[in-house]
Order: C-alpha cells, then sequence, then structure tokens
C-alpha cells in the first residue's frame, strides 16, 4: 500500500534556450483561450485564499517555515477542524463553478464512456473446487455481482452482489472474498469511507445467515485454513496504516482472542501473506523497496512455528511460490535482474538452492505461477512482455501475441491441476482479451473480447514505441497512441501521462476514456521514466533515494523530444499523473512550466519533505527506504528539499492546473494537495485556472463505483480540453 516527487526554476527564456525552441516552433503553438479564472472573476468568484500562519521548524542547523502548515488536521486521521474544513468546502465550490459552464461536455464525455461501457460486463466462467463461476453487472448497476453453479447442475446461484451491500453506503469498496475449501463459508472485505481500514464479516452460504464473526482494521487480505474453520488475516497497527502483525481467527470466536501468527515489530516493513499455488503453504513476507524476508507456514496447520525461507539481513527481494515438493523463488540475490531457484521443501536452507534459470542483464523475470505439470513465467526484454511457459523437465518456450507493444498477465488460474493458462491481453489499440493458452499447443485460444457497444474500429488508431535520449544520455522508452491520418508536424495537440516510483511501471495498456482525446485530435504518450521498472530492476534503482531527480528529468527530456521530433509544439502538451506521478507532474510544473498547456496532479505527493520529516505519518517509516530518511541524514534533507515540489513553489507563471485528493487517503494525505494550492495560489504571478476538487467521503482512489469513476475522469478531461479551447 504505497503512494502509488526540484531545484530552484530558472527563467522561463532560460528554459526555452535549453530546450532548443526555435522560432518557427513557437509559433506553431495554439493561442491560448481566454483564462478561466478572468472569466471566474468577471462573476465576481474569487478563488480562494488560504490563511498564512506562521510555522517554523529546525532540522540539521536549518529553518523551515511553512504558512500551510495549519490545514494538516492535529486529530488525524479524524479531520474535524472547522476552518480546515471550511477551506477545502470552498476549494470545492470553486470548481464546481468552473465546472458549471462546462456541464454540457462533462454530460458528452460521460455518455461517451458509458457509452463505451457494456452495461451487462461479465467475466469468462472459471473452476475452482468443483463450482463454475461467474461475475457480472446488471443493467445500470455500479457494483459487480458474483455467482456460481456445481459442475454437474446447471442452478446457477447469486452468492455475493456488491450493490446490494453498497446501497447504504455512498462510497464502498470490496477489498477481498473467499470461499471456504468446505464451500459453506464465504468471507469478505470491505471499506465505506476511503481510509483502508477494511472489516471482515463471514456469512454461511448454506443458511445466508450472517456469522457473529466480525473483524475490524484489518489489511483487506483473506486466506482459509483446509479445514475450513479458521482465517488468516493482517491486523493493522492501532495508530498506523501498517500491518503489524499476521493473525489466525477461529471461527465463531471474538477477534481479541486471535492468535499472532507473525509480528513485525518495523513499522519500516510491509506485512503481507498468501496462499501458494498448490494451496500447500501459507507465504508470510514482510518487506521494503530492496530486502524481504519470507516465512511458509503450512496450509493444513496454521498454529506451526513459520519456517524463515529468507532472512531481511540476506538482503534481496524475493517471490516464493510451490509445486510438487520445492519452493519455487524469484531473487535477486545473485543478479540485479533476479534468478529463479528452487528448493526442496524438507530442507529449504539458502544454501541448498538451486538456479533454475540464471539471471541475464538482458531479461528482467518479474512474476511467476506454478501449476502441477508447467509453471509460467513473465518477464521484460527491452520493455517488451515475455510469457513464458516451463515444464519441470527444463523445456520452454514464449507464447506469441500478435503486437510487438502489448500488455501481458496471468487472469485467473485457480486450479493447480489445469492443463491451459489463461491470459489477459491487450494494448494501447487492442482492448482487452482473454484468451486460454493449453500447454503443449501454440495457439491461442480467444475465451472474450471486450465489447465496446458504441463501437470501435482498431484500424483507426496507431501505436508506436519510441526512444527518447536523456540528458544523461540514456534512452527512456515512450508509447504513443493516435488516430490514423495523425501528422507529425507539431500542429496537433498531446496528453503525455508520467509514473515513475516503487518499480511500479505503466504498462502499454487499453483504454476506453482515452478515445475521447484521440478522436478530438489528441495523441497520448506515456513516458516510461527512471523509478519505474520498465528497462529492469537497474531502471528502478536509478530512478530512487539520491537519483530521483533522474526521474523528473526524464519526463521532461521526453517532453523536449517530442517537440523537436515535430509530434507536438512546446506549450500545447497536457500532462497528468496520480500520487507519486503526481509528484512528478508538481516537479515538471516547478522546472518546465513553459511545456505545458495544463497540469492534472491526481492525489499528488507533492510535499515531500514535511512528510517524510514526520515519523507519526501512516505510511512515512516504509518510505524511507524509497527516499531516504531526512530526519537522521543532512544530506537526504538537503537532496529532498531540492526536489520536493511544494518547497520549490516561487513566484513565477504556470499553467493552468487541476488538482485533486481525498479526505480519508492514508497514502497521500489530503493536506498535500491542499498545502500545493494554497501555496501556488499566492506565488504564481498569472491569472491561469487553478482549482482542486476534495472528495469529502473518500480516499486515495476516488469514486468506488464504476459510472462514479467515469464521471470523475470526465470532469478531468474537461478541464484539459478546455485549457485547449475545446468545449465539446
Amino acid at each position: 500500500m504505497l503512494r502509488q516527487f526540484f531545484a530552484p526554476a530558472l527563467a522561463v527564456c532560460g528554459l526555452a534556450i535549453l530546450a532548443g525552441c526555435s522560432p518557427s516552433q513557437e509559433s506553431q503553438m495554439p493561442e491560448k483561450p481566454i483564462a478561466e479564472q478572468q472569466r471566474l472573476k468577471q462573476l465576481s468568484i474569487l478563488a480562494p485564499q488560504a490563511n498564512k500562519i506562521p510555522f517554523t521548524a529546525e532540522y540539521h542547523g536549518k529553518t523551515i517555515t511553512d504558512h500551510f502548515n495549519w490545514l494538516k488536521d492535529a486529530g488525524y486521521p479524524d479531520v474535524n477542524d472547522q476552518p480546515i474544513i471550511d477551506y477545502l468546502n470552498q476549494e470545492n465550490a470553486y470548481f464546481n463553478a468552473f465546472l458549471a459552464p462546462k456541464k454540457r461536455l462533462v454530460d458528452t464525455l460521460f455518455e461517451e464512456f458509458k457509452g463505451r461501457t457494456n452495461d451487462t460486463e461479465s467475466s469468462v466462467p472459471w473452476i475452482e473446487n468443483g463450482y463454475d463461476y461467474k461475475s457480472y453487472y446488471k443493467p445500470g448497476e455500479e457494483y459487480l455481482t458474483f455467482s456460481r453453479r456445481k459442475l454437474e447442475s446447471d442452478e446457477d446461484v447469486v452468492f455475493l452482489s456488491i450493490t446490494e451491500l453498497a446501497e447504504p453506503f455512498d462510497y464502498f469498496i470490496m477489498d477481498d472474498w473467499e470461499i471456504s475449501p468446505n464451500n459453506q463459508f464465504i468471507a469478505y472485505s470491505y471499506n465505506t469511507n476511503g481510509d483502508e481500514r477494511y472489516r471482515i464479516v463471514v456469512r454461511d452460504l448454506n443458511t445466508g445467515e450472517m456469522l457473529s464473526d466480525e473483524l475490524n482494521d484489518t489489511s483487506g487480505d483473506i486466506v482459509f485454513s483446509t479445514d475450513s474453520r479458521s482465517i488468516v488475516y493482517g491486523a493493522l497497527a492501532t495508530d498506523r496504516w501498517y500491518t503489524e502483525s499476521v493473525k489466525v481467527h477461529n471461527l465463531g470466536s471474538e477477534q481479541v482472542n486471535d492468535k499472532v501468527m507473525f509480528a513485525e515489530s518495523n513499522d519500516g516493513f510491509f506485512l503481507g501473506f498468501g496462499l501458494t499455488s498448490s494451496k500447500e503453504y501459507l507465504v508470510i513476507s514482510s518487506s521494503q523497496s530492496e530486502t524481504s524476508e519470507t516465512y511458509v507456514v503450512p496450509a493444513s496447520d496454521f498454529a506451526a512455528t513459520p519456517i524463515q525461507l529468507v532472512s531481511r539481513e540476506q538482503n534481496f527481494l524475493n517471490n516464493v511460490d510451490h509445486a510438487n515438493g520445492y519452493f519455487y523463488i524469484i531473487a535477486n540475490d545473485t543478479h540485479t535482474n533476479s534468478r529463479l531457484a528452487k528448493v526442496s521443501d524438507k530442507e529449504p536452507s539458502y544454501n541448498n538452492w538451486e538456479t533454475v534459470i540464471a539471471g541475464s542483464d538482458e531479461r528482467y523475470l518479474m512474476d511467476m505461477q506454478n501449476f502441477q505439470s508447467f509453471m509460467v513465467v513473465t518477464s521484460r526484454e527491452n520493455g517488451i512482455e515475455r510469457f513464458t511457459l516451463y515444464d519441470y523437465a527444463g523445456n520452454n518456450h514464449d507464447v506469441a501475441f500478435p503486437e510487438s507493444v502489448f500488455s501481458v498477465f496471468n487472469g485467473s488460474n485457480p486450479e493447480f491441476e489445469q492443463d491451459f493458462v489463461r491470459i489477459n491481453y491487450n494494448s494501447m489499440i487492442t482492448p482487452s482479451t482473454v484468451f486460454d493458452y493449453k500447454v503443449g499447443s501454440t495457439a491461442l485460444i480467444t475465451k472474450k473480447v471486450q465489447e465496446i457497444p458504441s463501437g470501435y474500429d482498431k484500424s483507426q488508431y496507431v501505436t508506436e514505441r519510441i526512444m527518447a535520449p536523456a540528458r544523461d544520455g540514456m534512452m527512456v522508452p515512450v508509447t504513443l497512441v493516435y488516430k490514423k491520418g495523425f501528422k507529425k508536424d507539431a500542429s496537433q495537440p498531446m496528453y503525455l501521462y508520467g509514473y515513475g516510483a516503487y518499480g511500479s511501471t505503466v504498462s502499454p495498456s487499453f483504454s476506453t476514456t482515452r478515445l475521447s482525446i484521440l478522436d478530438r485530435g489528441f495523441s497520448y504518450a506515456i513516458a516510461h521514466v527512471r523509478g519505474s521498472d520498465m528497462l529492469g530492476h537497474q531502471w528502478y534503482l536509478d530512478g530512487k533515494l539520491d537519483k530521483r531527480m533522474n526521474t523528473f528529468n526524464d519526463f521532461i527530456d521526453v517532453a523536449r523530444h517530442l517537440v523537436a521530433e515535430k509530434y507536438v509544439a512546446q506549450g500545447n502538451i497536457s500532462i497528468s499523473g496520480r500520487s507519486a506521478g503526481g509528484k512528478l507532474m508538481g516537479a515538471a510544473t516547478i522546472q518546465a512550466p513553459e511545456l505545458w498547456r495544463s497540469v492534472t496532479l491526481g492525489v499528488p505527493f507533492v510535499d515531500v519533505l514535511n512528510t517524510m520529516l514526520d515519523a507519526n505519518l501512516p505510511l512515512t517509516p516504509p518510505e524511507w527506504s524509497e527516499w531516504g530518511n531526512p530526519i537522521e541524514e543532512p544530506v537526504v534533507f538537503d537532496y529532498i528539499q531540492s526536489y520536493s515540489p511544494y518547497d520549490n513553489i516561487v513566484a513565477r507563471e504556470y499553467p493552468p492546473m487541476l488538482v485533486t485528493g481525498g479526505i480519508n487517503d492514508p497514502r497521500v494525505t489530503y493536506w498535500e494537495p491542499a498545502k500545493w494550492t494554497a501555496r501556488m495560489r499566492e506565488l504564481k504571478t498569472d491569472d491561469n485556472l487553478l482549482i482542486m476538487r476534495i472528495n469529502m467521503g473518500a480516499g486515495h482512489f476516488s469514486n468506488s463505483g464504476r459510472y462514479g469513476r467515469l464521471r470523475d475522469y470526465a470532469e478531468e478531461y474537461a478541464f484539459m480540453l478546455a485549457s485547449h479551447g475545446i468545449t465539446q
């Protein structure tokens, strides 16, 4: 559960020269529309001005002054301070004032999005433990319904309706559900305010009655014991959001009596667990960004003492599965890009590990799933995903896919004994497709292609992968998509997306909402910057800690390359990113404001220094392994202060901005977007629009229903389109 960030700004003319802007390129930039902020002023609707209340703190002999620290409620996670609530409400009112005359555009976009959404979308059925399962939407409903039938029966029985569970609430998220091995019970976890503290409840599927069991303050994950009498869950710390222990709950007992299976005393580690594919072992992992400690417990005996496979002192990452008497481990112990090893479950010490797939500079091993007669390994080479099947005799082959740039991952494959693998596939121009691939075959069997009711012609769109030079000579992958007929003459607008943190990569995936901007003449690009793992684990390492600036530089250099290659003109690029990607947007806004037509900062992690200095915040200690600890290390303090977007706002002109947040967000707390907005509004010297939308009933992921999310996207696109003068 991570937040999934600059040197002082230079003069605009200086940055323009560094960008290599020629007069001809500048002349191609379309004239900007009338400033929205001016229109609102004419209507006597003034932008909120947050009060300035001096606050100072000293670290390493340096004084920090923060006039908007008061926006952080002292009682957090409860937010009851009336001046704070009043300010957030004023910002929301100002956002709505901007939105009011855009209602027609928002409604048009929403209907376009909705028209591409199958109102009765359903999954490909999957078989598990004697039942055939499926999920589907009923017409007009926001949430899924799940049903199943016995394999020897035609009777389909609904066992879970998220719509019914969500009905009493404005916000509802189902995190996990599991059915017991004896098929009698279902346990599910849910949250109703976005703070990601989940409640687990249990229902008897035979009687329909709820059991008395109710587990609060959990991480949401659930595993049943093989005898169906107990469940394993993650217990959150009372005053933090980290999972402090893995516990066993016996059905029918009180939560206070639950036994601790494993406890983590270091709040800088993330604790997780799950069953192996063989369902013979529970794997417990406690990890930071560069090390993980792993234990296994027999699934038949949750009372057994956990067996340690890897200690954190060994200082490498690992991912464990199990099949046929062996643990299989992807680990970066001998190579940065990881190897695949195996070891007997009878003698699993590290000294007994045998290499199955050696580490490679070219091939980055990412994930695996074991089956009884084969295993699947997903990897990436030169930024292109590979999906490889191995039998246990050492034979292997890659599954061939029809495009050169795509996204692929394991589908629903719950049966250890199955002789095929279900695959989810898509690309920037290919809708989500479900394939079955039978072992020993070379054919992909199409089980389902995403339906787009309003129509979609793939031949009318083009995607490509290019490489853009960064200032230090590294080549950064960029994935583009645009409508057929696009001209590389810098005449059309672009929407550029970026994220580079935690080794998480934005895959080149299909999006129905994106079609609305492609059809309006935009190109769309993803900058696969350092901090992600697009080009391997080292690509991630080169964007964290004291190399964090590479992420921001890569993004800006990608944009300048796209300008130089005439994909777009300077100043005609709208950019967007969420969470740590929102931090990237903040950095790009500070460093190169002249490049952007507009900026959307989604739940942005922009107040980096202050957050990393507060060890009492929910997720600060685990983040130190990603950004460094400025409390203990002066050099880290100085480095973070040099790039933290909030700390580097200066008086100058900036592009139009939309900032979003959630009042209950535990990952990027609400005051980060609020403080950014307040300080930016105080210092910026332009009349460009700056608006903020804070969801007062949600967290990191905004609205919870499928159509509610589409409405959010419509509002964000309306802001972006308006910045380009597009009103319909």
